[in-house]
């Protein structure tokens, strides 16, 4: 690959989005599993594929709390995408985009940089956020002064406003629920009710993604989910996959017990709009945090004055948990209803949410100063990583 092209490894927590600026991005699960059914052999990223039976899956996590700390499982993810089996490169002739977290520790900025110039060879390197790349993305495709982007991913929900392309730290929001915590209290509502799930991370986060929406009138659902027979249009059966005929479960109206199938199902009712409800109420778990849209009105309120009507104007949103039916409407109906009737507020979902950070890093390389934002090899072998810390604004 030429200089034609960069490479872009947008590293989140729970997957990895990685490729060639000229090429469509792989979506790699970030972590490595182990299966009760194959023991002695390890998964790493998208090599679940080829996992004959995913249940009772134990993940090895390189995040925690959204920051990078376990570096052995990091490494050898990287060394897996960076391979002829997922998305092979070739760091001396191609430039190289990474993202990292908001306030990322200096420790984790200084060992990602040495990794990538020392044993990866790599020639040049720009480490940025996610949401600087989603607000460039943004940028160039409304030609705006300023964005707010709220990033709703696997560890946490950050909510960043940019001022003429800068990030304003003053307005920078951070809540503690992510899709983890969503997955997780899925699990001990189903362990409690139905089926011990506690073991079952990897179906039970298929079972959210598949069924759970964000209700639009919290109340009047809840009445319909309390409401029997046919009149309950809420109440589904998820169909759990049994690795034979069903490789991951599915959503179907509920059976007749006389027609009953085979199939193992889980009963799906409040709990498919109360778990993404999380998002909007973190307290409903005991985390004493504001939802989205009241931390989105926090944010601006803490931007100077003249900048908010085009902040509430230019809303972003991306990341795993916006793919849920009905949260873009949800935001956008709250945080109208916290503004001033007199702003005009316009919320947008990312195009693809989970690979938006990294369509805006293929977008940031077309720009001509790009170099000027990257740290070069020599760079690095001259002033170290001092250099690092000046360079990439974190």
């Amino acid at each position: 690959m030429s200089e034609s092209s960069c490479y872009i490894l947008d590293n989140g927590a729970y997957t990895a989005k990685a490729g060639f600026s000229t090429m469509e991005p792989k979506v790699v699960p970030n972590c490595i599993m182990k299966a009760k059914s194959e023991r002695r052999r390890p998964f790493v990223g998208s090599q679940i594929e080829e996992c004959r039976d995913a249940s009772g899956l134990f993940y090895i996590l390189p995040f925690q709390k959204g920051f990078l700390v376990n570096w052995d499982t990091q490494k050898t993810i990287w060394d897996f995408i960076f391979s002829k089996e997922c998305c092979p490169v070739n760091f001396s002739e191609t430039p190289l985009i990474i993202t990292e977290p908001i306030y990322n520790f200096s420790s984790i900025q200084e060992a990602i940089t040495e990794i990538f110039f020392e044993e990866y060879e790599c020639q040049s390197l720009l480490r940025i956020n996610a949401t600087d790349l989603a607000e460039y993305h943004y940028r160039k495709t409304h030609n705006n002064e300023c964005t707010v982007v709220v990033d709703s991913g696997y560890s946490y929900t950050y909510i960043v406003p940019y001022i003429k392309g800068k990030k304003y730290k003053e307005g920078i929001r951070r809540i503690d629920v992510g899709g983890k915590v969503l997955t997780n209290h899925l699990k001990e509502i189903l362990s409690y009710r139905q089926l011990n799930v506690m073991e079952e991370s990897y179906v039970i986060n298929q079972a959210k993604e598949d069924s759970c929406f964000v209700s639009q009138d919290f109340m009047a659902d809840m009445e319909i989910a309390r409401r029997k027979g046919s009149s309950n249009t809420i109440v589904k059966d998820y169909v759990l996959p049994d690795y034979t005929t069903i490789r991951r479960g599915y959503l179907r109206d509920i059976v007749k017990p006389d027609e009953d199938l085979e199939q193992q199902t889980l009963r799906l009712n409040n709990e498919r709009f109360s778990i993404p409800e999380l998002l909007f109420r973190p307290s409903d778990v005991g985390i004493p945090q504001m939802g989205i849209p009241e931390a989105i009105m926090h944010s601006i309120e803490g931007c100077p004055e003249e900048n908010k009507e085009s902040l509430l104007e230019n809303i972003v949103l991306y990341g795993g948990n916006t793919l849920f039916p009905g949260f873009r409407d949800r935001v956008f109906n709250e945080v109208r209803a916290f503004a001033l009737d007199h702003f005009e507020v316009n919320v947008t979902l990312g195009e693809n949410p989970v690979t938006y950070a990294w369509e805006g890093g293929k977008l940031m390389f077309r720009d001509p100063d790009f170099y000027s934002f990257c740290m070069t090899r020599e760079e690095y072998e001259e002033e170290g990583k001092a250099l690092a810390f000046e360079r990439f604004d974190i």
